[in-house]
């Protein structure tokens, strides 16, 4: 009898019953159904742990609503009557004559008043493959993907810094990471390089004559022209005061200025002033086409209405290089009156409309106009002639001003040697360069020319090639100065 009762053989007779093997299996069938029943309902304490696979056999894994899997019935010895009785049974005679169930691995689900299962983090990690390090679990936000992983960047920021590259000629193979994609599709990148026609000489003339299909290229000259423009171009920010300067007459300042802003405004397409600050009746309105009867003065007169533009356009006059003139008072008796504050006043209104600020300075350097030019200029250019004294006056303002606390200005000055005269005689211009060179940031030579020499209006097509190009040395020199 199972259960603990007496236990019957078939030989011997029944003790309580006498209906032999009949009633034996009636009794045996009832004892297996009641202990069933008892095993659905209080957990069993008397089963064995699971037996744990082969190494080379995968784990279950255990599912998170606490579902046990029982191993398949070939990892396990033996499986207690009790556990193979929780689901309907199959009964059949064996040919041994006994009574077997078959093992089926089951699936039991969680019972009232079964106790948690924990589920192990272990088992629910694929197994690992041969060769592979197991790694400890660690818990946290997952680790930094490794190099080479793909992750999200933002577009605009990529642009730009592709753009600041190509810029700045870091681009230069058109592969960049990740992939080695090509990035870069500048013009310079993607077109052909062509050859520049000539613009002057003979190779200008084979170039014409030939219906442009023989171009011998540029010659020296074109090429250095070029690179200075390049650099008269250079970009600028705010407002630039520039002042001519010198203390002696006649050296050809009034027309520095006026060739010098007509250089710069035929070029760059700033709008470029020139201010004549002359106290003793300025000539520089002389050196273009008059527009207009006002002058500095007026425009102080009405400073207060000035509030675009073509307010100030009323008071100057324009030539044919785009540079615009604010003359002086014409009459001496009135123009001494312009102080220090009214040229503050003027270049503080001319700012508002102006990139760059030219001032025809006056020979005098004590006067209460020059005061103010110094303290407002960003830049000083001191004209000299070839002459002897010219150069002396020359060193004489730049020994005033280094004197008078402005050698910040001496240093950053350009020098310009203005040939007035056909020949410089018996002086040596090169060692006058070399004297001005030593104590200003650069030296500039400006040729002789005979329309200059007319002191009519300027006009930069009639100027020699020669002292064109010594006007586009004379100002990229100061370009180079402007702020960056």
């Amino acid at each position: 009898m199972v259960g603990g009762g007496p236990v019957v053989t078939q030989g011997d007779p029944d003790p309580e019953h006498s209906d032999g093997s009949v009633g034996r299996y009636v009794r045996e069938q009832w004892s297996a159904d009641t202990a069933a029943r008892r095993s659905r309902r209080r957990p069993s304490s008397t089963l064995p742990p699971p037996v744990a696979p082969p190494a080379t056999t995968p784990r279950h894994a255990t599912p998170a609503g606490g579902l046990e899997v029982v191993p398949p019935a070939d990892a396990v010895e033996e499986t207690p009557e009790t556990e193979r009785a929780a689901g309907p049974d199959i009964v059949r005679p064996d040919a041994a004559g006994s009574h077997a169930v078959p093992a089926v691995p089951r699936t039991r689900g969680p019972v009232d008043g079964d106790p948690p299962v924990r589920v192990d983090p272990a088992a629910t990690r694929p197994p690992h493959t041969a060769g592979e390090a197991a790694a400890p679990h660690r818990l946290g936000p997952p680790p930094t993907p490794p190099r080479g992983v793909g992750r999200w960047v933002d577009p605009g920021a990529v642009a730009a810094q592709e753009a600041q590259r190509a810029r700045s000629g870091l681009v230069s193979s058109g592969l960049d990471a990740p992939g080695d994609l090509a990035t870069d599709l500048s013009s310079a990148r993607l077109l052909r390089p062509a050859k520049r026609p000539p613009q002057t000489g003979w190779r200008r003339l084979v170039y014409v004559l030939s219906g442009k299909l023989i171009n011998p290229g540029e010659s020296p000259a074109d090429i250095r022209r070029r690179e200075l423009i390049a650099r008269i171009n250079a970009p600028l920010l705010g407002c630039h005061k520039i002042a001519l300067l010198s203390l002696k007459g006649g050296v050809g300042k009034t027309t520095m200025t006026a060739t010098l802003g007509a250089t710069f405004a035929s070029l760059r397409g700033d709008r470029v002033v020139a201010v004549d600050a002359n106290p003793d009746r300025g000539t520089l309105s002389q050196k273009i086409p008059l527009e207009t009867s006002a002058t500095v003065r007026h425009l102080l007169r009405d400073a207060q209405r000035v509030r675009r533009y073509t307010d100030v356009r009323a008071y100057t006059s324009q030539g044919p290089s785009r540079l615009e003139v604010l003359a002086s008072e014409q009459d001496p008796a009135v123009s001494v009156a312009f102080s220090e504050d009214d040229y503050r006043r003027t270049v503080n209104l001319l700012e508002h409309f102006y990139n760059m600020v030219l001032t025809d300075c006056g020979t005098g350097l004590m006067h209460s106009a020059m005061y103010g030019v110094l303290g407002v200029a960003d830049q000083i250019v001191v004209v000299s002639s070839g002459s002897i004294d010219g150069a002396r006056s020359a060193s004489a303002t730049m020994d005033w001003l280094d004197a008078h606390g402005h050698g910040d200005l001496v240093r950053n000055a350009v020098a310009v040697i203005n040939c007035v005269s056909r020949s410089a005689g018996g002086v040596d211009l090169d060692r006058v360069a070399e004297h001005f060179a030593g104590r200003c940031r650069s030296v500039v030579r400006v040729p002789f020319d005979p329309h200059l020499q007319e002191g009519a209006e300027v006009d930069l097509d009639r100027l020699d090639p020669r002292t064109r190009m010594g006007l586009l040395e004379l100002a990229a020199e100061v370009a180079d100065a402007f702020p960056s």
